[in-house]
């Protein structure tokens, strides 16, 4: 909250989390108009990963709109009107990203067998937080009355774009981030201009981000503990092989 000069904390917000899933609740950042009194007020608050737009019949849609990329997101029709609208910042520690590695070289020869997919952890290098652009929606069931809390159902995406060369060489695609300058522009509901929004994105510098392998427990979503962004214990000569190979 002080981070983010919040004025408002909700109720429901998780705890820790080291192996965020598609469909759970995320915290994160927005503000919102008060109607009684007009007032721009910044809320810490929770939001279900995975948007669902306010049209959609179905809130299962949301566990496919976990991403939106940047090069589509004002213009595509899931997102256009959040991206103009309602845009939040969800901070995070890092990241996990999976490098598929050539299958070892055998009697049957490369490529014959499935490539190990190695996840990294990336993150900042300095220890900060990595604070990912996103986009959120409101989405009412139909079926309950709108004075009904439950009825209401909050969802959020996060912007990705093209990876830089930290983490390109782990995978093509890594979140947007905000950086501090902007985002009071970015969270103001005032500026719905897409093409005013697009100008506050920025990538992160290759400088900025590290990435080191963890182990393969965080490929299960029941694996949720502080040891999954622990580097991965090696032998020299292993990591040594490793590192030349991302570079």
């Amino acid at each position: 909250m002080e981070e983010f000069e919040v004025d408002d904390l909700f109720e429901g917000l998780p705890g820790p989390d080291y192996n965020v899933a598609p469909t759970v609740t995320v915290p994160a950042v927005f503000e919102r108009r008060v109607k009684d009194t007009g007032e721009v007020r910044r809320r810490l608050a929770p939001l279900v990963w995975g948007l669902v737009p306010s049209w959609a019949k179905d809130p299962s849609i949301g566990s496919r709109m976990i991403n939106a990329r940047l090069e589509t997101v004002a213009e595509k029709p899931a997102y256009s009107r959040a991206f103009s609208a309602r845009r939040c910042i969800l901070p995070a520690d890092g990241f996990y990203e999976w490098y598929a590695a050539e299958p070892p070289v055998g009697s049957i020869g490369r490529g014959r067998g499935k490539p190990r997919k190695q996840p990294f952890f990336i993150h900042r290098a300095d220890g900060g937080l990595l604070v990912m652009a996103g986009i959120y929606e409101i989405w009412r069931d139909p079926h309950k009355p709108p004075e009904d809390d439950s009825a209401w159902l909050r969802t959020c995406s996060v912007i990705t774009t093209e990876a830089t060369d930290a983490a390109g060489h782990i995978h093509d695609r890594m979140p947007m981030v905000i950086t501090r300058e902007a985002i009071d522009a970015w969270l103001d509901p005032e500026i719905t201009d897409p093409e005013r929004a697009l100008e506050l994105l920025e990538v992160t510098e290759a400088s900025a981000l590290e990435a080191y392998a963890v182990s393969t427990d965080v490929n299960s979503v029941e694996n949720n503990d502080p040891s999954l962004i622990e580097p991965l214990g090696s032998e020299p000569e292993q990591q040594h092989h490793d590192q030349e190979t991302l570079i």
